[in-house]
């Protein structure tokens, strides 16, 4: 990675990353581990994404709260995000809830998740505090949002998105005003307020925030003595601050990190089967809308040791092939055919399969003959010889989990049913 020369608002501030949810939209996924513990675009987990742009902002203090079946999320963070030196002034801390304040209260909400923690955050005594979730999929800089912060004076600073208007039904809205400060914060609205000047687009928040240590701590303490708070930073924070302190909107455009190649700025929920299959498929695209190639921002992540992919056989019908697919370490397409495909590591790809549009998670096997087309295969699942998936819509709502858009999720349960 090129150095980058020290941000000193990035130095001051501490990355806290809110990574306990179990993201029960995308099903089975998410059934032995949290959703930013989800494998994402050949080698990253989801969480990879925030973590990421918190180190190459400058971050070097960074927190990660956990909760929800935790265990895969915890191990792939020791693996790969170890690298950190008290004596540099650095440190990862791991937070699971761990009932520190009360031996039956685990992490009530997204407020509480911080707020259980402020003995340890307080300890480094870091003077920005940058809340963020653990679950979504883009590259930020956060010290221009930083710069933000300060140069408005804000109490709250919040990364927002320009959607079209009447798609932020689903978030939580801010409605501004022409120097984007937040006048009314609306969650999920039915009639979303518009931009100022812009008024067919809306600005949505992207579970982004920038607060000064201090006042955070002040607002955390009073949220937690009172009794009706549901402990959120959505419902309750938030909306508090804009009413009585001063809330600015951070538009994501202008501290998202672009590539040569990357023509919008780029930010997606995979959380749900359709969106998160759809994203990995996604950047098997010629020139896809999210480089993974840009050295200059680069996804750190955990990186096995493995060898390199391996293609064999070279027979009419049995030929190890990918065409427009992402192949990862340790995989051996053996008289295998790929297309628009992505693979992670360690799959074995057996003689005169097809996979087309297929998101294949580490450590999968495909058997002779099958067949499998706009699937999800979860981690180490076996595919049975002769398997065929995306043939038959009513045969395979019965056998896997089928989205609305015809996505099959398969998991080894749901074959082991098959007998």
């Amino acid at each position: 990675m090129t150095e980058k020369k020290t941000k000193s608002l990035s130095r001051d501030a501490m990355a806290y990353v809110l990574a306990g949810g179990r993201g029960s939209r995308l099903k089975e996924l998410t059934d032995r581990r949290a959703k930013p513990a989800v494998y994402f675009g050949g080698k990253a987990r989801i969480i990879d994404f925030a973590l990421s742009n918190a180190l190459n902002s400058g971050i070097r203090r960074i927190g990660v709260a956990t909760q929800y079946k935790a265990h895969s999320l915890i191990r792939h963070m020791q693996l790969g995000w170890n690298f950190f030196r008290p004596e540099r002034n650095e440190s990862f801390d791991i937070l699971p809830a761990s009932q520190r304040v009360s031996e039956t209260q685990w992490y009530e909400g997204t407020a509480d998740a911080v707020f259980q923690n402020a003995d340890i955050i307080e300890s480094y005594a870091p003077e920005y505090m940058v809340i963020l979730a653990g679950d979504h999929i883009y590259k930020m800089d956060y010290e221009l949002m930083l710069q933000q912060h300060v140069d408005t004076g804000a109490d709250v600073t919040i990364g927002c998105l320009e959607v079209p208007r009447m798609e932020a039904v689903g978030f939580g809205v801010m409605h501004v005003d022409a120097t984007d400060r937040i006048i009314d914060f609306v969650e999920k609205p039915a009639d979303p307020p518009g931009i100022p000047g812009d008024e067919e687009r809306a600005l949505a928040s992207m579970g982004i925030y920038v607060f000064n240590t201090k006042f955070l701590m002040e607002l955390l303490r009073r949220d937690a003595a009172d009794p009706d708070s549901s402990r959120d930073f959505g419902k309750d924070i938030i909306p508090y601050v804009v009413k009585s302190g001063k809330a600015v909107a951070h538009r994501f455009a202008q501290s998202c990190v672009r590539s040569d190649f990357e023509r919008t700025p780029y930010w997606r929920d995979v959380g749900t089967i359709d969106a998160y299959w759809q994203a990995n498929i996604d950047l098997t695209d010629i020139v896809p809308e999210l480089d993974l190639y840009d050295k200059t921002w680069p996804i750190w992540t955990y990186s096995e040791n493995t060898p390199p992919a391996k293609f064999v056989h070279d027979d009419e019908g049995r030929r190890g092939s990918a065409i427009s697919s992402l192949v990862s370490g340790d995989c051996i397409i053996s008289g295998s055919s790929l297309y628009k495909s992505l693979l992670f590591t360690g799959v074995r790809a057996n003689s005169y399969s097809r996979l087309e549009g297929a998101v294949v998670l580490p450590k999968v096997q495909i058997g002779r003959h099958a067949r499998l087309t706009n699937v999800v295969i979860d981690h180490g699942v076996v595919i049975p010889e002769g398997l065929i998936v995306g043939e038959d819509p009513e045969m395979d709502a019965k056998r896997f989990r089928r989205s609305e858009n015809g996505i099959c999720l398969i998991t080894q349960a749901m074959l082991d049913k098959l007998g």
